[in-house]
């Protein structure tokens, strides 16, 4: 219960990508028969990935994941238009890959604004629109919030950067395949995908470029993808976000509304079943797989070892920061404290999942609240639960 952090790869998946490993093994930039058949593959599956997205083939480049696409669109369209502005809008939930990119234009010289969200996790619309400056050259907002699963306005997010003619870039990692990702109709600029989040494997992903757009590469050397992502292509893993592109258009509705039933039967019960538990995020606007709680009294990590013990895998929050054991900026920008933000777990859902899965969830989960809080300083002690949050907040950290 943890596919936010990854999925298994689909069989169909694996079955499309071994005779590029063995057989097929030709590099795509090569003229022999060889290099036609790997660019031959390669081209099928750019097709793949752009219906999925209502997208040209042309506008597809592909990389090695999320992190590198978002960081292509950040910095790509900074370089290429600095002359123009210097001003780039964030938002305080983004995913690492995005806020660590803007902190590092941040010592390059660029202004950015960091746009705050309600205690949902949406974001503030007209605190986006009074951040908007004449040297504003991109706003870059995610799709889906990875942790909390809030789905954002992207639409009137776009409408305001196209009224201002400003690029708007989207991280849609956890978005894409799950939900309806039409860019057309969005009316963005830029979006990044990530294949394993798709039941694809690891090390792949692509970046959407609406015609037109203008980036600096960021990676140099042999003009591979438009110049703008030089390295010679990963067939075998092309070829897997092809087809799972390919799948996940297929499935869709299927998917979405299994993962649906489950994921609010799993709410529904956990916070009829379990006092002082509480759902973070949207309660209707969230991707159909995620489930996201806070126990009072619970610390997050305690739960999360308790929990794989039974086999149940789960989160805190991004896989990407976990081990850092600091509060989840995700949850400290909604409204939560430390404690509250400690106190939390994601279940997200797959396509595998069985409402059997749920039901041992649902069974475990309580049992387990129970055990920790008969320990904690933090459930039935308010003279140790206050001395243990001035305890906290003591000590030195970082968002």
């Amino acid at each position: 219960m943890d596919h936010a952090a990854t999925t298994p790869v689909d069989p169909e998946v694996v079955e499309a990508m071994v005779p590029y490993f063995t057989e097929i093994y030709g590099n795509a930039s090569s003229l022999h028969s060889f290099g036609r058949e790997a660019h031959n593959a390669m081209e099928e599956a750019r097709s793949r990935v752009a219906r999925l997205i209502n997208a040209h083939p042309e506008e597809i480049i592909f990389t090695a994941g999320g992190t590198e696409s978002d960081n292509i669109a950040i910095k790509g369209v900074a370089y290429a238009n600095r002359s123009r502005g210097d001003h780039i809008i964030t938002s305080t939930i983004e995913h690492p890959a995005v806020l660590e990119t803007c902190r590092s234009l941040e010592k390059q010289g660029f202004k950015v604004s960091y746009i705050p969200v309600d205690k949902n996790g949406l974001i503030e619309l007209e605190s986006l629109k009074k951040a908007v400056t004449e040297r504003t050259i991109l706003i870059t907002i995610m799709h889906a919030n990875n942790e909390i699963g809030t789905i954002e306005p992207i639409e009137e997010i776009a409408e305001i950067a196209g009224t201002k003619n400003i690029i708007l870039h989207s991280d849609a990692v956890q978005s894409t395949g799950k939900i309806l990702t039409d860019v057309k109709e969005i009316g963005i600029d830029l979006l990044s995908i990530s294949a394993h989040k798709i039941y694809g494997p690891k090390g792949i992903g692509s970046l959407y470029i609406k015609k037109g757009t203008r980036l600096e590469p960021i990676i140099h050397g042999g003009g591979h993808e438009r110049g703008l992502r030089s390295s010679t292509e990963n067939i075998p893993g092309i070829v897997g976000l092809g087809k799972a592109a390919e799948l996940a258009e297929r499935r869709m509705s299927e998917d979405t509304a299994h993962l649906t039933n489950l994921r609010d039967h799993l709410i529904k019960a956990t916070l009829s079943n379990i006092e002082e538990s509480y759902l973070n995020g949207h309660p209707t606007k969230r991707l159909p797989n995620n489930a996201h709680f806070r126990f009072t009294g619970i610390e997050g990590e305690a739960l999360i070892l308790n929990l794989d013990e039974k086999g149940i895998a789960a989160s805190t929050g991004s896989a990407c920061s976990s081990k850092k054991l600091l509060p989840s900026h995700v949850l400290m920008a909604i409204g939560l404290d430390e404690v509250q933000a400690h106190g939390s777990l994601r279940l997200t859902l797959g396509r595998e999942n069985t409402k059997e899965d749920v039901e041992y969830a649902l069974q475990v989960l309580p049992e387990t609240v129970k055990k920790l809080r008969a320990i904690s300083p933090l459930w039935g002690r308010p003279i140790e639960t206050e001395r243990w949050k001035k305890e906290l907040e003591a000590k030195p950290h970082s968002h």
